[in-house]
């Protein structure tokens, strides 16, 4: 027993002795001379415990924190934090990208896919703020270009400097994941910077930005320039229920999810009140709301120039689309943040007085060149070997899931069609809002966040297996997972995803909950 003592004793003094090793080598970073960086901390997290951003990440192993901020221009002032595992390194960085107006790192992703065993980096995108504020941006335009396409390129350069000086040698591949702003981030880097990464995961990207935040003005003129058409919460289940009755079904399942929204034609017209107002019928004014939420903004000729809000989960535009009362959706607040200082630099600019044409023209002269990420030419990432996944949730209330199938079919049509299925592949999600959540199975591996069913981080996984071995790895099991009495969280069912075109159809016979049930078909 006393040599058995003894051996634990010596096998944890090597342990610290190593741990200390790798230590001394990561504070040694703080001396790296990067260009137009300042590193400002490097030290080893050996407890498993990291406090930032206001959040507690635990049951970490231990790494290398390192924390710089980057100057690229005189009025750039972009930190930036990298993450190296000691040990189980699998070789590989992952970059992480910023939801809304950034200001903030995503340590929640970072620490999943650290966990994972890969050396991670993300960064604030230029600047400090909540997540709807614009007002960084008034009178900045260095700061909108670093927001827009520098801060997310410079990340990955200095990453992976930084990973090469700790390990000493380079990464054997490179990956990015994000969703919203971030999917928009992500379409920057395979147009952009198409060297930088070589997968790219890109969740709901808002990356038509310049007419997407119009289409947040327009939304807020449908509802409240007359109030006689603003949508009250409590009317919402009532629109719900009636698109369900319409089209839960057309998949061979009901199960609250619509498999299929571009082939739902329900009009809210049937809620029209046909004696008093109440929360189970809709006026005259909300139901032509309705139709111009469903439809997408119109401009001053009756021309849809963005897309429209799809059918099935309309109580899910309640953060987002109509808020608790007029004005207050989050929606609302992007697009007069984005219009007062992104576009106008006029603190004063009201959206319900704005000309829609001219915002449109105004926007897409100011920011269309930072922030849109639309060319559908992505020949110089194909040409390198990327790979690129897109997802959208059939039920997103943030960014219309129309504009990532519109950005799809641009590239085909740039590429052909046989060109893109080789590098390029689009899931649209039957019943997920934005990037997560929703009526139906919304998680499958993207952001790091894992599946009940193996794969059990899907897409990713997925996403890896074609990059690596060169050829994807099926299926991607989604899953949707509901709270216990306990507090955790278990999984209510399975869908396969279904790479678009295709859809989602139940078999015909077994559990409606499990995934093995149903096939992916053409429409």
């Amino acid at each position: 027993m006393q040599r058995l003592w003894v051996g634990l004793a010596v096998a944890g003094l090597w342990a610290a002795q190593g741990a200390m090793g790798r230590a001394q080598d990561c504070a040694a970073l703080a001396k790296l001379k990067l260009d137009t960086t300042t590193i400002t901390r490097a030290e080893a997290v050996i407890n498993g415990t990291l406090e930032a951003g206001g959040q507690v990440q635990q049951d970490l192993p231990v790494l290398c924190r390192v924390e710089g901020v980057m100057r690229p221009s005189s009025d750039s002032e972009i930190r930036f934090e990298v993450w190296l595992p000691q040990s189980g390194w699998n070789g590989r960085l992952l970059g992480v990208g910023n939801g809304g107006f950034a200001g903030s790192i995503d340590y929640g992703e970072m620490a999943r896919y650290l966990k994972r065993g890969y050396a991670v980096a993300g960064s604030n995108a230029g600047h400090d703020g909540e997540g709807t504020d614009g007002s960084w941006a008034y009178g900045h335009p260095e700061k909108v270009k670093d927001f827009g396409w520098r801060a997310v390129h410079q990340t990955r350069q200095r990453a992976g400097e930084i990973v090469q000086a700790y390990y000493g040698k380079p990464q054997s591949k490179a990956y990015f994941d994000s969703c919203s702003n971030g999917g928009r981030e992500a379409l920057m880097e395979a147009q952009r910077f198409p060297e930088d990464y070589d997968g790219i995961l890109a969740g709901a990207p808002a990356n038509a930005w310049s007419t997407l935040t119009t289409e947040g003005v327009a939304g807020m003129q449908m509802l409240l320039d007359d109030p006689r058409a603003y949508l009250p919460p409590r009317k919402l289940k009532a629109i719900q229920d009636a698109a369900l009755a319409a089209c839960d079904e057309a998949d061979g399942v009901k199960d609250g999810v619509i498999a299929n929204p571009e082939a739902c034609h329900f009009d809210p017209a049937v809620l029209t009140c046909k004696g008093a107002d109440t929360d189970q019928c809709l006026t005259p004014q909300q139901v032509q709301a309705v139709r111009g939420l469903y439809r997408g903004p119109v401009d001053h000729s009756g021309k849809p120039f963005f897309h429209g809000f799809e059918m099935g989960d309309e109580t899910g535009w309640r953060p987002w689309v109509v808020g608790d009362d007029p004005g207050a959706s989050l929606g609302a607040r992007f697009a007069r943040n984005n219009f007062r200082y992104l576009v106008t630099g006029d603190p004063r600019w009201n959206m319900l007085t704005a000309d829609l044409d001219a915002a449109l023209k105004e926007s897409r002269a100011k920011t269309a060149a930072d922030l849109d990420s639309t060319d559908p030419d992505l020949s110089r990432f194909a040409a390198r070997g990327g790979k690129l996944i897109l997802y959208h949730g059939w039920n997103d209330p943030a960014i219309p899931p129309g504009s990532t199938v519109a950005y799809y079919e641009a590239v085909e049509t740039r590429l052909g069609t046989a060109k893109t299925a080789g590098f390029v592949r689009l899931y649209m999600i039957p019943g997920m809002e934005h990037c997560a959540g929703g009526p139906g199975a919304s998680f499958f591996g993207q952001l790091g966040l894992a599946s009940e069913k193996e794969p059990k981080y899907g897409v990713f996984d997925e996403l890896t297996q074609w990059v690596e071995q060169g050829k994807p790895d099926e299926p991607v099991i989604a899953t949707k997972y509901a709270p216990e009495p306990n507090g955790a969280m278990k999984a209510v069912m399975t869908r396969p995803l279904c790479a678009y075109p295709k859809v989602l159809h139940y078999k015909g016979t077994g559990d409606t909950t499990d995934a093995a049930n149903f096939a992916c078909v053409e429409p």
